[in-house]
């Protein structure tokens, strides 16, 4: 899966709040960010909107637990437990919006793994811009395209753990940061070169960046959409979320 993806909230204590509820006690936080594993919150502004991101559980009863608890905390359901055959026909799911609107989803299926993210969904009003960054730099982000649809196209990570899809809509997902993990420094370099050599945007051109770890070492670009896109290695240091 991603190496670690990051969203802004208006109002940290309420989200964390929910995301307590929803995954459990931060793995690791500070005086800024809240890190669950490889998925962060962090209050600021550019807020991210309209982002879908399914988390495993162990079971179907873990999803309709997850659920029952979420809604009894007050948070709003946006899909009650049940089958979704037309995802996979083992599939099981239940959704829930954080207190930014983005839909959080709790889901088991026969091939899933029973923690962690396991897909994102994204939405665009350019659906073609974004699969032409995708494709450039999937070389170096260690995805493949999987689907290729009119109003949608899909991501699949080469070692086989996790997806991120991108569907056409009026309305797209903002500011969300995402992280690929890169097996090696010079990797990190060719992820940046190919982007900006295909017109994207710079958002941090590749260095250490120790305020992390020591052993950082990142690129950052913006895709289409504006989300802040990385390439990071961490120099031997296994470390998610960071």
């Amino acid at each position: 899966m991603f190496d670690h993806v990051d969203l802004r909230v208006t109002d940290l204590t309420r989200s964390r709040a929910f995301y307590d509820a929803a995954l459990g006690a931060p793995t690791y936080s500070d005086e800024e960010i809240f890190e669950y594993g490889d998925f962060g919150i962090l209050e600021g502004p550019n807020v991210a909107r309209r982002l879908h991101i399914g988390f495993g559980v162990p079971d179907r009863g873990a999803v309709d637990a997850w659920w029952r608890k979420l809604t009894a905390a007050g948070f709003t359901s946006d899909g009650e437990p049940g089958p979704r055959p037309q995802y996979e026909p083992t599939y099981y799911g239940a959704f829930v919006l954080d207190p930014d609107g983005n839909s959080i989803e709790a889901m088991h299926h026969e091939s899933s793994v029973p923690s962690g993210m396991q897909h994102l969904w994204f939405r665009t009003r350019e659906l073609a811009a974004a699969k032409a960054f995708y494709e450039a730099v999937a070389p170096h982000a260690g995805i493949e395209l999987k689907y290729d649809e009119p109003e949608r196209f899909q991501f699949r990570f080469r070692d086989g753990v996790g997806s991120f899809s991108v569907v056409a809509g009026a309305e797209p997902t903002e500011n969300v940061h995402l992280a690929f993990a890169a097996p090696d420094r010079e990797t990190v370099d060719r992820f940046y070169e190919t982007a900006i050599s295909a017109g994207y945007r710079d958002n941090g051109a590749p260095g250490e960046r120790p305020q992390y770890h020591p052993g950082y070492y990142g690129a950052f670009v913006l895709d289409p959409d504006g989300h802040n896109v990385e390439a990071v290695f961490h120099g031997g240091r296994e470390l998610t979320g960071v």
